[in-house]
């Protein structure tokens, strides 16, 4: 792939002589979602779109939340938003969710013009894919399988609420939260979340099945449609329905039975409304941030619990964040070669390449350091239990918004903190990922040497 990497003072002096700004495939993406964050930011900000008034940075702060599809909010989107501004953050939340480039490539590819190297490239690292003849088919992939899940999801919710509310107000009801649920932002218009609809399978399974769906990534679903069958699926296509499957299942075995003796969470519903809670918030806690109890009662055990599960994510490709469900299985798969000495990293009867073990191993390292950073800075800034802390933060890194309430009792210095991490947390694995992939090889060999490690 090519380099777009350029000095700044270079930057300057080319935009001086012809007009014209050269940037490598992740600037111009953070770039991109940046303007898109100023634009819902003076959106948000006018009079129309504001139900009870508000600042100019709490309407900023919403619009990083909805564009990175996070969920971490200032506001009440149901009480301080009107119509208008509703429409608005469920718009940056969709085309933060399936990507601005994605919309782009469309519109380029449906005027008719040639895609140039460079927005392939830009196209390549948004998509995740190797192949430049892909681009176009992959696209409309992820804008075919975006409708059809919404739109189905839309008309189930509809028709299912449509009995206790006017058939207008559930239809909006529904395409808010099919929206923000395949976007896995978690954005809900009523009051606590998911936690009314604790005790109804319909909405439960709609809305976990919407954020599972989006979790896994396009080229997941349409590697499902074309096949068909088990044993011609790709390999990662196993590998992530494999993975998705035991760390939901395991989440969820677990969380139901540390909160089961809660008598604030789940002690206080019946066997079955437990285990739809239970399923509901462990499902969101992989980047969706819906909340199906009351996530300030809920145990420190099972706090640090949904911590992890953010921190894993989603698949590639997908509305999740997180380091992704495949990075994690690579390192798990790491250690046990360790363990049993073997030279080399096995998983499913497959060698794991050397690369993709380094991608792996610094994709982790960054986003720790990242996370250990946040928590530092808004332990420095507030006085906090730091279990709530660690969520919070973990929460803005991750793109999850699942909060203990604490994002709008936080001060000035945290709360743009919490807005760097969410920015960074949706851009800045995908910028190192670009990173590692374009590096010059050295031609230089050195000696290798032994360190004591452990």
């Amino acid at each position: 792939m090519a380099r777009f990497n350029i000095h700044p003072l270079q930057a300057y002096r080319q935009v001086r002589r012809t007009g014209q700004l050269q940037a490598s495939p992740p600037a111009v993406l953070a770039g991109s979602f940046l303007v898109l964050i100023l634009i819902g930011t003076a959106l948000l900000s006018l009079p129309i779109a504001q139900r009870h008034p508000f600042g100019v940075f709490e309407a900023l702060f919403t619009a990083t939340s909805a564009v990175t599809v996070t969920g971490l909010m200032l506001i009440d989107p149901a009480h301080d938003l009107s119509f208008f501004g509703q429409a608005v953050l469920l718009a940056l939340v969709q085309v933060g969710g399936i990507g601005f480039v994605t919309f782009a490539i469309i519109a380029t590819l449906t005027l008719g013009k040639r895609v140039s190297l460079k927005y392939q490239a830009l196209a390549l690292e948004a998509f995740n894919q190797t192949s430049v003849t892909r681009i176009r088919q992959t696209a409309l992939t992820v804008l075919k399988f975006s409708l059809a899940i919404e739109g189905a999801a839309i008309l189930i919710l509809t028709l299912w609420w449509w009995r206790h509310d006017s058939l207008g107000h559930a239809f909006l009801l529904a395409g808010f939260h099919a929206v923000s649920a395949f976007n896995n932002a978690g954005l809900s218009l009523f009051a606590g979340s998911m936690v009314k609809f604790t005790e109804d399978p319909v909405t439960t399974f709609v809305i976990t099945g919407c954020v599972i769906l989006g979790g896994l990534g396009f080229s997941v679903l349409a590697d499902i449609q074309q096949k068909r069958s088990w044993a011609t699926l790709a390999y990662y296509t196993r590998l992530m329905l494999i993975g998705t499957l035991v760390l939901n299942l395991a989440g969820f075995a677990l969380f139901w039975l540390i909160e089961a003796r809660n008598p604030h969470t789940l002690g206080a519903l019946p066997a079955a409304g437990q285990g739809l809670a239970a399923w509901t918030q462990v499902v969101a806690a992989r980047t969706a941030g819906f909340a199906s109890v009351d996530v300030d009662q809920l145990y420190d055990s099972s706090r640090f619990l949904l911590t992890g599960l953010m921190f894993i994510g989603g698949g590639s490709l997908s509305t999740a964040s997180g380091i992704k469900l495949a990075t994690f299985i690579v390192l798990l798969a790491v250690v046990r070669a360790y363990i049993l000495q073997r030279r080399e990293v096995v998983l499913m009867h497959r060698t794991i390449a050397p690369e993709t073990i380094h991608k792996a191993l610094a994709l982790m390292m960054v986003s720790g350091l990242l996370v250990c950073l946040g928590i530092f800075l808004v332990s420095l800034f507030e006085n906090l239990p730091f279990i709530a802390v660690v969520m919070e933060v973990m929460s803005a890194f991750s793109t999850t918004g699942i909060s203990p309430d604490l994002t709008g009792t936080l001060s000035l210095p945290s709360q743009i903190v919490l807005m760097l991490l969410m920015f960074v947390g949706r851009l800045g694995p995908l910028t190192l990922v670009y990173s590692l992939g374009t590096q010059r090889r050295s031609r230089v060999r050195y000696p290798e040497t032994m360190l004591q490690i452990g």
